[in-house]
């Protein structure tokens, strides 16, 4: 990592969905008088345009409307710091298969209107309660999978080609590297979700080291998915924001009591071995030694988690989300949650 690029990692890490303490909230506060339009600036047909340019003079426009993000793009996403911006476009515009990713991206996203409405409306609500946040530029653009949502300086990315719907053709071909548990979730409709979850984790709350038990570790991620339930449209089905299918989803409703008897049983919750731990906050197809036939749902430590920040909060109206999210004592959230779900009969 460079001083212009704070975290090129894909955030994969679409946690879980919601019980019965759903939280949905239609008692939000009004943000219309919040002074925000977001407009998604479109690189990679900015790019794809230069393909029929001089590529001198494309590498000059790019690097003066992009600033720091191409310096990115060049240097810390297809290329390397030895790499100039006209040796990168001239090696993208010979590759087919740029020209395809190119072309798909375009095709999906042939206007961002619908992203654009669900950025602005996110971004006013982090800015109700957030009132210092700067809004970065956010832009969209295709790398090869390199990284899905990027954050610089001052923007962060939208990798088109990570979002591309999960029938793409493409998606089949990168299985080794990025398996179809995860690639099912390169939608159109994750790009808000995934945008607000990375901002909120690099730029507003990052994980603390001291953090270390499986408690510690549930109840972070849990404020997490609750602050996306707060800021993001309540239209969002909770299974987006967390990345589980319809019927994890099921499993887990069904089966929360029994995942809390398992957690409280086995002793996990002051655990602070990451070896023994981190099958319950990893993604995965399922978790091993819970539910029958490779049936049960991942991540059950992030969305115990979240049910239990979710009753925590309906337990404690008074608190309000900026104590939640600056408190850091998951022993005092789980005590004033008096979460007990009950157990399968």
């Amino acid at each position: 990592m460079n001083d212009n690029v704070k975290h090129l990692q894909i955030y994969l890490i679409f946690l879980c969905v919601a019980s019965f303490f759903s939280c949905k909230q239609g008692n939000k506060p009004d943000v219309s008088d919040i002074d925000l339009d977001i407009k998604i600036e479109r690189f990679d047909r900015d790019l794809f345009t230069g393909k029929q340019k001089d590529i001198a003079q494309t590498d000059i426009f790019l690097q003066k409307r992009y600033g720091g993000f191409y310096d990115d793009y060049v240097h810390r996403m297809v290329g390397d710091p030895t790499y100039t911006g006209a040796a990168v476009l001239a090696t993208l515009y010979k590759d087919q298969a740029y020209t395809d990713l190119s072309k798909d991206a375009d095709s999906v996203f042939k206007n961002m209107e619908a992203q654009e409405q669900g950025l602005t409306e996110t971004f006013k609500y982090i800015r109700y309660y957030y009132p210092q946040v700067k809004v970065p530029k956010i832009i969209a653009f295709v790398s090869g999978f390199a990284v899905q949502t990027p954050i610089g300086d001052d923007y962060m990315g939208i990798g088109l080609d990570m979002f591309l719907g999960k029938n793409s053709r493409f998606y089949k071909a990168i299985v080794k590297s990025v398996p179809l548990y995860i690639s099912r979730r390169f939608s159109p409709e994750y790009v808000v979700p995934r945008i607000t979850e990375t901002f909120a984790r690099e730029e507003l709350f990052p994980a603390r080291d001291e953090n270390r038990s499986l408690l510690a570790k549930m109840v972070e991620n849990g404020k997490i998915l609750y602050f996306m339930d707060q800021v993001m449209d309540d239209q969002i089905p909770d299974s987006v924001k967390i990345g589980y299918t319809a019927k994890q989803l099921e499993w887990c409703k069904a089966y929360e009591g029994d995942i809390w008897a398992y957690f409280m049983q086995n002793n996990l919750l002051f655990e602070t071995d990451f070896q023994k731990i981190q099958m319950y906050l990893s993604e995965a197809p399922f978790t091993p030694g819970l539910g029958e036939n490779n049936e049960s749902a991942p991540k059950l430590g992030i969305w115990i988690g979240w049910q239990m920040v979710r009753k925590y909060m309906a337990e404690n109206p008074k608190v309000t989300l900026q104590q939640l999210m600056a408190d850091q004592d998951a022993q005092k959230i789980l005590n004033g949650a008096k979460y007990k779900p009950k157990m399968e009969p």
